[in-house]
């Protein structure tokens, strides 16, 4: 389902979402859209398991853009394991999960087991 930036950036402070979007930069030899699960809650990603398990980092400078201007959410990517920029044009919610207990579970599931090659196909799919 489309999602705007509003929406997409309050659901993100209590959970951990899957979504699709348009690269605001193109890539050659990959995929016009990005996917990643993603999220902004900082009880998950301050956890024990948040700071070892995703390798959570706390921001040490302020944001070097405005979101609002340039339409964009900035977001922990859950894979990449790294702040990464949603581009807000048009994008995709596919699911949410509440960021507590059933998103460990669903993480020791379906994304830990993961190989290299598998994360890299889910986000340039």
């Amino acid at each position: 389902m489309i999602i705007q930036r509003p929406a997409l950036d309050s659901i993100l402070l209590n959970n951990v979402c899957e979504v699709r979007f348009v690269r605001r930069s193109p890539k050659a030899g990959s995929s016009p859209t990005r996917r990643m699960f993603c999220t902004k809650s900082y009880g998950l990603l301050q956890s024990t398991n948040g700071r070892v398990t995703l390798n959570y980092r706390p921001p040490t400078n302020p944001p070097q853009i405005n979101e609002a201007a340039e339409n964009l959410i900035t977001v922990w990517d859950i894979i990449m394991q790294d702040y990464r920029n949603i581009n807000m044009s048009q994008c995709d919610l596919i699911q949410q999960i509440p960021a507590n207990e059933e998103f460990w579970s669903y993480f020791n599931e379906n994304i830990y087991p993961m190989s290299a090659e598998q994360k890299l196909n889910f986000i340039n799919t």
